[in-house]
């Protein structure tokens, strides 16, 4: 029975991916500032802020952990999605000592929660994969970034240990909508809204094709190198007007209003640069709305299905 330590386990993400290992029959240990309802012999929460050193080290030390999944200092999960220089400093503070500790007591594989934010913006529409330029330019992106470069930094010096970096693209599910009605929301104007019949997409991660990603990793065959950067997410875009359709169904939604594309995207080149661009994750860059932006999952493919999409999420 593998043992699994979790940080940031009361998150959606975290107490998600915790029940499903459970599920599987491992031995979770879950770690977080505030604590989760999940009940299981196989399960032992720990309350420890995860910049506390000295508990964290100690929790890596003394209970044999297999696999560490770093998911604290994430959006969806501790932090809100607009990120303060608190919130940078936090995560800096944690990349410092956190994979070396979890190393030095003989854990085999970590893997943390990126974001595909990391990349620079492209000049085509061919799907982004995991060897594209990197050139993180918002709040959020450069502080996971560095925590992929202190990751990357102490796996190449350990002779037994593996590291996996997911960029996940924003996570949604049955009742957690906030990343896909940001799409199609403009708060300034209080309404959301569509362009032409909406046929213009997004890529998106449904909350269970990450954890599927996270488990097939867990149980990769022996021998099989998979450790590197991986880009988590469906493997096909989510289109605007079905965005609509899926808030319509089981959400509250309200008029939805057409626009003019040409339009919005000057107003929008023109204001980009703002501060709500850097510092807010779900900030949405209307000159992008229709670029069809997505990301090729044909690496992380390999590990697991990505059967989970918008119309069978729960």
């Amino acid at each position: 029975m593998k043992t699994i330590l979790i940080t940031g386990a009361s998150g959606m993400i975290g107490t998600a991916l915790a029940e499903t290992l459970l599920e599987k029959g491992m031995k979770v240990i879950g770690t977080d500032s505030t604590a989760n309802s999940i009940n299981s012999p196989n399960y032992t929460f720990i309350n420890a802020n995860i910049e506390d050193k000295n508990a964290v080290s100690g929790i890596l030390n003394g209970n044999n952990i297999d696999v560490l999944v770093h998911l604290a200092c994430s959006v969806d999960n501790d932090f809100p999605s607009v990120i303060t220089p608190a919130e940078e400093k936090k995560s800096a503070a944690v990349d410092k000592y956190l994979y070396k500790a979890a190393v030095d007591a003989g854990v085999g594989d970590i893997i943390l929660l990126s974001t595909y934010q990391v990349y620079a913006s492209q000049k085509t529409r061919e799907p982004i994969r995991e060897t594209a330029d990197e050139k993180p330019s918002t709040a959020y992106a450069k502080m996971k970034y560095e925590s992929e470069k202190a990751l990357s930094k102490i796996i190449s010096k350990s002779v037994s240990a593996k590291g996996v970096i997911a960029r996940i693209c924003p996570i949604y599910t049955k009742n957690f909508p906030d990343n896909l009605r940001t799409k199609i929301y403009d708060p300034k104007e209080g309404c959301s809204f569509i362009y032409g019949y909406g046929d213009y997409g997004y890529s998106f991660c449904c909350l269970y094709n990450f954890v599927d990603f996270v488990v097939g990793i867990i149980n990769v065959a022996a021998g099989i190198n998979y450790q590197g950067v991986y880009n988590v997410c469906d493997s096909k875009p989510i289109a605007a007007k079905d965005i609509v359709e899926f808030l319509r169904q089981h959400h509250k939604l309200g008029a939805v209003i057409q626009r003019n594309f040409g339009a919005d995207s000057v107003k929008a080149a023109v204001t980009f640069g703002a501060k709500g661009a850097k510092t807010d994750y779900r900030y949405n860059d209307i000159s992008l709305a229709c670029s069809n932006i997505s990301y090729d999952n044909t690496k992380a493919q390999r590990i697991a299905t990505f059967r989970w999409k918008l119309s069978n999420t729960k």
